[in-house]
């Protein structure tokens, strides 16, 4: 069936949407290397930030990658897990004698779980869900650049859950963030990507799940967090809103939304 001219208007203007955004990005992207200076292709543990940790919590994450163990940080939102992670997974591919060569972002495109059916490239369809690692790795190594540098080196991928099968990933760090918007099926297609000589940090907050019931898209979090209690090879780092870092007011936010639940 032909779709009406209506419809057709529609789609136009969201293609043109996504195309303007991805332009505007790649303007301001390039933009901020001319004032800060040539782009950089090679990088070691100098140009990395140093940070502590802030929190108990924090102290039992750095602990257990440096320890060795697979990860799963996961419990209230502003605990600083993406941060730390990204922190510690550059930490290790910068180091001279690290045995791994790149970072794997790896996040569930929920709102858009049909991805492939939406208009544009790949790039444009995913570069909402780079945001916070680009910002990230802005802060951590001080170029605004340094994401999309690194990536144009093969330092860091970024893959959504729908492009994960039938490949195999080894000699890497797999972040695996927001794991609360993955269904069991989509988790069990990461881990088993895992080859030699990588090593998975995987964060999720159960509270935040984007996942539509009525579409029958259950979280896989509490499976997974089930998995990997029964596994030597895991460390599980449950946050609470005690390591609350990114505000004040967030903290207070959080603690009277758990406080509100029962009565909702």
């Amino acid at each position: 069936m032909a779709k009406s001219p209506a419809v057709q208007r529609i789609k136009c203007k969201s293609q043109k949407r996504q195309t303007i955004e991805f332009l505007e990005h790649t303007l301001s992207v390039n933009g901020r290397a001319i004032e800060e200076g040539p782009r950089k292709k090679k990088w070691s543990i100098h140009d990395l930030r140093t940070i502590k940790p802030l929190t108990a919590t924090q102290s039992d994450f750095f602990r257990a990658f440096f320890e060795g163990y697979q990860i799963i940080a996961y419990g209230s939102a502003g605990t600083g897990k993406s941060y730390i992670g990204l922190f510690l997974a550059l930490n290790e591919l910068l180091r001279d004698d690290s045995r791994q060569n790149r970072i794997i972002i790896v996040r569930s495109a929920v709102p858009t779980r049909d991805i492939g059916f939406m208009p544009g490239t790949l790039d444009e369809k995913i570069l909402f869900y780079e945001t916070p690692y680009r910002d990230i790795m802005s802060d951590l190594v001080g170029k605004s650049t340094t994401y999309d540098d690194m990536k144009a080196a093969g330092l860091v991928e970024f893959v959504t859950t729908s492009y994960v099968r039938g490949v195999s990933w080894n000699n890497a760090i797999v972040l695996i963030d927001e794991c609360q918007n993955m269904t069991r099926q989509e988790i069990n297609s990461i881990m088993t990507r895992i080859g030699k000589n990588t090593r998975v940090i995987a964060m999720g907050d159960m509270t935040q799940t984007d996942l539509n019931r009525k579409r029958g898209d259950d979280s896989g979090m509490a499976w997974f967090l089930s998995v990997a209690q029964g596994m030597p090879e895991f460390d599980l780092i449950q946050f609470s809103v005690h390591d609350i870092v990114r505000s004040n007011f967030v903290k207070s936010w959080i603690t009277a939304c758990e406080e509100a639940l029962p009565a909702a």
